[in-house]
């Protein structure tokens, strides 16, 4: 008996929310009390949930998990914090559609974070956020 597309975007939602889980059990408690200034986690997950990354990025880049986490935080610096004005690294896309969600959650300077976009492909998302989502 064939599942139903319902099953699977529910089964696709739990696995992703347990990977989400997972990974923010690695994130240490407690991580802007430690003197972390500008303590993000961000993710990137595929159209339906499918797949899920995550890093933990603090600035200036001391702890982190992020590989880029020295551009990253320049250009979070840049932008004053403010995701929807990080700098642009201009490219050309292709208009294949890969849709990409992310997030960013947690304090940049005392500021809670609390920010969710949607993207039509990686490539689009890499041109509009740089090496913030970089990972």
């Amino acid at each position: 008996m064939p599942v139903s597309r319902r099953r699977r975007y529910a089964r696709a939602t739990a696995t992703a929310a347990a990977a989400v889980l997972t990974t923010l059990a690695a994130v240490p408690a407690g991580a802007d009390a430690q003197g972390m200034s500008g303590g993000l986690f961000l993710t990137v997950s595929g159209y339906g949930d499918t797949w899920i990354r995550g890093v933990q990025l603090t600035c200036p880049d001391t702890g982190g998990s992020h590989p880029h986490g020295a551009a990253a935080c320049d250009a979070l610096t840049r932008a004053g914090g403010d995701m929807d004005r990080l700098p642009k690294a201009p490219r050309p896309c292709t208009k294949e559609y890969d849709p990409v969600s992310v997030s960013a959650i947690g304090t940049w300077n005392g500021v809670a974070v609390d920010w969710r976009k949607r993207f039509p492909s990686p490539c689009t998302l890499e041109a509009a956020t740089g090496a913030v989502f970089r990972f």
